[in-house]
């Protein structure tokens, strides 16, 4: 490893150990605003264990675990909300719970280190990065292999970096965040186990791009051929689990629409204990798909799951029952997620002729004084107060707060204040009629629908309390919580929606993730989405989304990480500006588990389930 490199992740390891600190400090509220101290729940504390290990045994080179030696067997439960997963096709996962799902079937070449934030060697053996900083040799371990027994070589890796992410298969996501300057890097097979990858210049988020699920060619390669479609809809949820050949630490056994997905460990995972016995411990992960977060919650006081987030209505109940229950809790901090209002700024016409959105909503949703005034009728502290019982605060940014780019000069944002929001209506032409109802400059009454996801009672909550605050204004709003597989559908297909209320998921450590949130061609440029292999026309961009494009292309090829922090403080300068997204909240991360498991070592950067296959049920 070159000087450069090892000072670049002393640098970033400071940044991790100051995010760590932050969350310590943090504690949860009850109910009560006057609240004993025994029963607040501080934030975890955590110890490094040291780097993994390489051991060799029988001509195989495992990874060693770095938990206490554990016992095998058991079941681990845990749940989704919503109607389930999507695909299992993991290179195609566009929701969460598919996504989870790939996780446990397939591995990637390197992960992130749950408690330093570093990346660190998985699949790979090894990885050097050459002076210039755009060559990266990866070598795999010796005697990995494929759930058929097939071995994973060089070759699984070069396919699926040409034949599905550059070539756009599955979820183009893969690719829009690996494009550097416009370009896929180049990636050859030097031998059996070794790898190349070029990149055309020194780019930031490529080691953590690694991290990519390697697809087993043997049997994807004469899919591909097939092109795109056929390529998406295979391995759908239709598929028998004994078709599935994977790399992960367990393997689909059986799913039940609706009601649970089942998987089995993977005797031949390439992790050990400090026994040498190969992991994962338990013989079974039980997802269980629950309609909504109040199922959820009656299914862990059940005991049918022995997993569970805790909103905020819920945190103090929990905690006071604790110490005379099964589980234990846990706060890890400020939440990864971003939960937001996206409004639609579409002005095209769909394949019919007919404008995705009504031209007089064009015009309010494209207003940057609409937006703004929506922003500061918007009572955050009164969603966290009442919804999340003051487990949270206000979010005004795109980045999370617990992000190391969070621009901290935006952390605060703003206050509520309705003559502001008036006034910025007026600079537009809006106006009110005599029963207080709000009117656009040409007399139209101002009602649009609000979406969400049906299920996530936060959300609805959420959603009812705008509808509220937005009607002071004299707005209507009819909120509609949906499906969620439908609420993706209207996000990514029919693009027939006003606004949504959602979240998405983020990293702390790297916001080039989100590119394909904020990049003009993205996959989930949600505000103006293009469908299919539609591209963004010049004209059809505004001025601002072409400064957001010019952020992230500098943003990933810049290598100094304070350097990189001023170039991600400017997108969410523009996005607090412009107001796409309009952000409301970031909870807590609290979570109570059965506390029969063994290895049980959450981190705010990892999770609770960070290491999952060395989680093992206790005697």
């Amino acid at each position: 490893m070159n000087k450069s490199r090892i000072i670049t992740i002393i640098i970033f390891a400071l940044f991790t150990f100051l995010l760590l600190k932050s969350c310590i400090h943090a504690d949860i509220p009850g109910q009560e605003t006057e609240q004993k101290k025994s029963n607040a729940l501080s934030a975890i504390e955590v110890e490094y264990p040291g780097p993994f290990e390489t051991i060799e045994k029988n001509g195989v080179e495992y990874k060693q675990a770095r938990g206490e030696v554990g016992i095998h067997g058991g079941t681990l439960s845990t749940s989704t909300i919503g109607e389930g997963p999507k695909t299992f096709n993991p290179w195609n996962a566009k929701d969460a719970t598919s996504s989870t799902i790939g996780e446990l079937m397939f591995d990637g070449l390197v992960t992130t280190d749950a408690y330093t934030g570093e990346v660190i060697p998985h699949l790979a053996k090894s990885i050097t990065v050459d002076k210039t900083g755009t060559v990266y040799t990866v070598k795999l371990r010796r005697g990995l292999k494929w759930s058929d027994g097939r071995p994973i070589t060089s070759e699984d890796v070069v396919f699926t970096w040409n034949d599905i992410v550059a070539a756009g298969l599955g979820n183009t996501s893969m690719r829009d965040n690996s494009l550097i300057d416009g370009k896929m890097p180049n990636v050859e097979a030097i031998d059996k186990l070794t790898i190349r990858f070029t990149t055309p210049k020194p780019f930031a988020p490529f080691l953590r791009q690694l991290g990519l699920s390697i697809a087993p060619k043997h049997i994807l390669e004469p899919v591909t051929r097939k092109g795109k479609a056929a390529f998406d809809s295979f391995w759908g949820v239709t598929t028998s689990p004994e078709k599935f050949i994977t790399s992960g630490m367990f393997k689909l056994t059986k799913y039940v629409p609706a009601q649970r997905v089942v998987f089995k460990r993977n005797p031949d995972y390439f992790v050990v204990d400090k026994a040498g016995q190969q992991l994962p411990y338990l013989t079974n992960y039980v997802i269980y798909i629950v309609g909504d977060l109040n199922n959820e919650v009656l299914k862990f006081e059940a005991g049918e799951i022995d997993f569970l987030s805790v909103r905020g209505g819920n945190v103090a109940r929990f905690k006071e029952l604790e110490k005379n229950s099964n589980y234990k809790m846990y706060n890890l901090g400020p939440d990864t997620s971003t939960t937001f209002i996206a409004f639609n700024l579409n002005k095209r016409k769909n394949e019919n002729g007919h404008y995705y959105i009504n031209p007089k909503k064009q015009r309010w949703f494209n207003d940057p004084n609409f937006r703004a005034a929506i922003d500061y009728t918007i009572d955050r502290e009164n969603v966290i107060a009442n919804i999340l019982s003051g487990v949270g605060s206000p979010l005004f940014t795109a980045e999370s707060l617990s992000s190391i780019f969070l621009n901290e000069k935006l952390k605060k944002g703003h206050t509520r204040d309705l003559d502001i929001a008036r006034e910025y209506l007026k600079k537009s032409g809006f106006k009110w009629d005599k029963s207080g109802k709000l009117l656009d400059k040409w007399g139209n009454r101002v009602e649009f629908s609000l979406f969400t996801n049906a299920g996530n009672t936060e959300r609805e909550a959420t959603g009812v309390m705008i509808k509220q605050d937005l009607s002071e204004l004299g707005i209507q709003v009819n909120f509609k919580p949906i499906e969620f597989n439908v609420l993706v559908g209207k996000l990514n297909d029919s693009l027939d929606w006003d606004l949504i209320l959602i979240a998405l998921t983020g990293s702390p450590l790297e916001p080039h993730g989100g590119r394909n949130v904020w990049d003009s061609s993205g996959a989930l440029h949600l505000f103006n989405q293009r469908k299919g292999n539609e591209t963004p026309a010049q004209f059809d961009l505004r001025d601002w989304e072409r400064e957001l494009d010019q952020v992230f292309e500098e943003g990933a090829s810049t290598i100094d990480l304070e350097k990189r922090k001023e170039v991600y403080n400017k997108y969410q300068e523009i996005v607090y500006k412009e107001r796409p997204l309009i952000y409301l909240y970031s909870g807590l991360r609290i979570y109570a588990v059965n506390n029969k498991f063994g290895n049980l070592k959450p981190t705010p950067l990892g999770g609770v389930l960070h290491n999952l296959e060395e989680i093992y049920i206790k005697e």
